[in-house]
């Protein structure tokens, strides 16, 4: 590969010499160091990365792939005043442990500790949450525009991926930028790279810039030559500008996007020779309006594993050796429970078999969903659209006219990006489309941007939509069976990111009638009603319960709407006292709709509702946090009990758990 490079800056550091990344509590004293001394800072930082994440994992490759990126940014700029803003954060461990969390970075993505994401709440360098991708260039712009208004020299930097540039915001940033000539720098990292590899069409242009042996040659030279000149005579700025223009046009078989966005298109440069970068971010800063810098990198550089897995090495499963980078994750016995995703997975293979007009999509998550596995079977029918989440379901939605049947899968964090479409595009036509709603409830380390806890209580308020969610992965099978038969309008199954319960979940296809729930144990002392995996924990509770002599109806709702009513009915006639329990929002969730029903019928019923409380749930283990919110096994047990000791007489009332 051709890229606009100035030399190699691969460095060994010898024996002996003082390490450089203890003394940086913050950028500040960065800036004390040499150019000279960069080198050294990067090495230490990829080597304290490595070690912190081989311990405590978390986003690792993207992070490696942007040290030299990180450190020039924060030599060159005069940051926090200086605005830098990441996106999407999966790459900005660096930036802090930078900013004075180097200390605390062993408490990254733990309870209580600091954030995996770029939070502002955090420190004063994060200047904008981004836990969901391709928000930095609008968010960078405003940045711009008020810094503008309040007539202040600061300087605002977006980072952006080029699997995040592949969404729609990016380019709606960028088209609004161009037309503001803010004074913007977006910093393009490309590294072929989201999660999974890139698709589409943007790909292959940003690959037809940076192989472009002519446009790179021809452009290093006249580049350089017109460096030398500038600093002699700063006039041939302008002449400079319209030579490089003209070269970007003519080698080109069509316009520069960038440049037809009213961008100063720079690149491709080296993203791993920081002394190069430092020098042409500090050139670029005497470039006013909106400017790109188109940077190339490698995810996972500096350790090997991750650069020849990158997917693997994004976010790796378990503790890794931080030499070999073999992975350590506990071997589970032969017959022992699969996640759901697993689940989802291989039952997609077994449906797309029995029924040809199924096709399956994703918004750049084919591995973490596993689709990945209908995409090695059916690659015709398996479609990876990027990040692009309000695309997805429009396309899906144009599909479904025409007589297929889309399973549109997407991490329930991001199905609210397209909550406009789900509406207008698919519900108002009443179109089959099957949403499959992967890491539906708490999902632990990631913390409140990627928690999806808000889709039973949006999705059951839209009209002609049909809301489940298994309690178990045999359930997960039955539902995603059930969504493709007499299927007439949209259905949605949201299932966890856990493992599931039962070893032996391949067993044969059963229809769920829609609006049926099942009966989980019978009594007579308490009812509890439960949506979707929460109803495992209630199952123990119960059980306990039965132990210490109470009689405990419990019912797997399955359905959130429609709500079986004839379950409803027998509860409201026969019981003063109903928990339900979910894990999503309980601010209009599936308790709010079992309180609307009992409302209506007119059932007095005191109805305790356990879920998400009406606040954004930080990071930690899952069961951390569903112990925090009250509806892990034990709280589950505490709060009948509770219940049971005020209205049901008992000889012992003896706790058992």
């Amino acid at each position: 590969m051709f890229i606009f490079a100035a030399n190699d800056t691969d460095w060994k550091m010898s024996s002996g010499k003082k390490q450089l990344l203890t003394s940086i509590d913050d950028p500040a004293d960065l800036r004390q160091l040499t150019t000279d001394q960069l080198p050294q800072v990067c090495k230490e930082l990829r080597q304290f990365i490595i070690d912190a994440v081989s311990e405590n994992p978390g986003h690792f490759a993207s992070s490696l792939g942007v040290v030299e990126l990180t450190v020039a940014l924060h030599y060159a700029y005069q940051t926090p005043y200086d605005l830098l803003v990441w996106d999407v954060g999966h790459q900005a461990y660096g930036h802090k442990i930078l900013t004075g969390r180097r200390e605390k970075f062993h408490t990254n993505r733990k309870l209580g500790g600091i954030s995996g994401f770029p939070t502002r709440e955090e420190s004063i360098y994060d200047t904008f949450g981004v836990g969901h991708s391709s928000t930095s260039i609008s968010a960078a712009l405003g940045m711009a525009i008020a810094s503008q208004r309040q007539k202040e020299d600061r300087k605002v930097v977006a980072v952006i991926g080029d699997g995040a540039l592949s969404a729609g915001l990016a380019f709606e940033g960028m088209n609004n930028a161009g037309a503001q000539n803010a004074d913007l720098l977006v910093v393009l990292n490309d590294n072929r790279m989201s999660i999974d590899p890139n698709v589409g069409a943007l790909k292959e242009y940003l690959l037809d810039i940076t192989t472009s042996p002519t446009y790179n040659k021809i452009k290093n030279d006249i580049w350089n030559w017109l460096g030398i000149i500038s600093k002699v005579a700063p006039k041939t700025r302008l002449l400079a500008q319209q030579v490089e223009h003209a070269l970007k046009t003519s080698l080109f078989q069509h316009s520069n996007l960038f440049e037809s966005l009213n961008f100063r298109y720079f690149g491709p440069v080296d993203g791993h020779d920081v002394i190069y970068l430092t020098q042409l971010f500090n050139d670029l800063q005497n470039i006013k309006g909106p400017k790109l810098l188109h940077v190339v990198t490698k995810k996972g550089k500096g350790f090997q594993r991750a650069e020849m897995d990158a997917t693997l090495f994004h976010a790796p499963p378990g503790q890794f050796d931080k030499t070999s980078g073999k992975i350590f994750i506990i071997h589970k016995e032969k017959d022992s429970p699969v996640k759901y995703q697993e689940v989802f997975g291989q039952t997609m293979i077994e449906l797309a078999e029995q029924n040809p007009a199924i096709v399956a999509i994703t918004p750049a998550m084919p591995t973490g969903s596993r689709l990945s596995l209908m995409a090695e079977k059916f690659p015709d029918r398996t479609f990876d659209v990027g990040i692009a989440e309000q695309h997805a379901v429009t396309f899906a939605a144009g599909m479904a006219t025409r007589g297929l049947l889309p399973y549109c899968t997407i991490y329930s964090t991001f199905l609210q990006r397209a909550m406009d479409q789900v509406i207008h595009d698919v519900a108002i036509q009443n179109l089959p489309v099957i949403f499959c709603i992967d890491r539906g409830g708490l999902v632990g380390h990631d913390g409140s941007t990627h928690h999806g806890v808000f889709d039973m209580a949006y999705l059951r308020s839209i009209p002609n939509m049909t809301v489940t969610a298994p309690m178990d992965e045999v359930e997960l099978r039955n539902l995603l069976y059930t969504a493709q038969k007499n299927i007439s309008g949209p259905f949605a199954i949201r299932y966890p990111r856990s493992l599931g319960v039962i070893s032996k979940w391949k067993q044969p296809f059963r229809e769920i009638p829609a609006g049926t729930a099942r009966i989980i144990s019978d009594g007579t002392d308490l009812a509890i009603l439960s949506i979707g995996h929460p109803g495992n924990d209630v199952r123990d509770a119960a059980q306990k319960l039965s132990l210490a002599g109470y009689s405990i109806l419990h019912y797997d709702m399955r359905f959130v709407k429609p709500l079986d009513e004839k379950v409803l009915q027998r509860v409201g006639k026969n019981f003063r006292h109903v928990i339900t329990v979910e894990d999503g929002v309980i601010s209009g969730g599936f308790g709010s709709a079992v309180m609307e029903f009992f409302n209506d019928h007119h059932y007095t019923v005191n109805v305790t509702r356990l879920g998400i409380p009406d606040q954004f749930i930080r990071h930690g283990k899952p069961d951390e946090l569903h112990r925090l919110c009250g509806f892990d096994s034990r709280g589950i047990y505490d709060t009948a009990l509770q219940i049971l000791l005020h209205e049901v007489k008992h000889p012992s009332g003896e706790e058992i758990y």
